[in-house]
């Protein structure tokens, strides 16, 4: 079994969400997440996600929330994060390479800030309510 966290644009979910349905893996955790890349969270209009408010870009006055750390350290621009959708789901190891191409496929635009996937084992896997393990517990 592995885990597959994958993070992507906002504007991306129901895409993403309706092409793990059609492979057969529908079941997955979302959770709203801000965060940074190698950018530093500096965009600029032409890379923002659809609904990301003007307030995000560099090339407009700062309106963002600046990191705590950012307010306590003297930097050359305010460190800003970025709001993305991270899905979690864990699966088998033989459909992994199926449901990562299809997120590549599905989230890729060739901008900065399409987001990343992470790949990783799991060692065991427990349905709480019945006792299941392993693959029927992922089932």
């Amino acid at each position: 079994m592995k885990e597959i966290t994958a993070i992507i644009r906002r504007d991306k979910l129901q895409e993403t969400k309706k092409a793990l349905d059609e492979l057969g893996y529908p079941s997955l955790s979302i959770q709203s997440v801000d965060g940074r890349g190698k950018q530093r969270g500096a965009v600029c209009d032409n890379d923002l996600d659809p609904e990301l408010p003007d307030k995000y870009c560099m090339s407009v006055k700062l309106t963002a929330t600046p990191s705590t750390y950012a307010l306590e350290h003297t930097l050359p621009k305010v460190a800003l994060f970025v709001p993305k959708r991270m899905l979690t789901m864990v699966v088998p190891d033989d459909v992994v390479s199926k449901i990562v191409k299809s997120l590549i496929k599905i989230n890729r635009t060739g901008k900065t800030g399409d987001g990343k996937i992470f790949v990783s084992p799991i060692e065991d896997a427990l349905r709480v309510r019945t006792g299941e393990r392993d693959g029927d517990a992922i089932a």
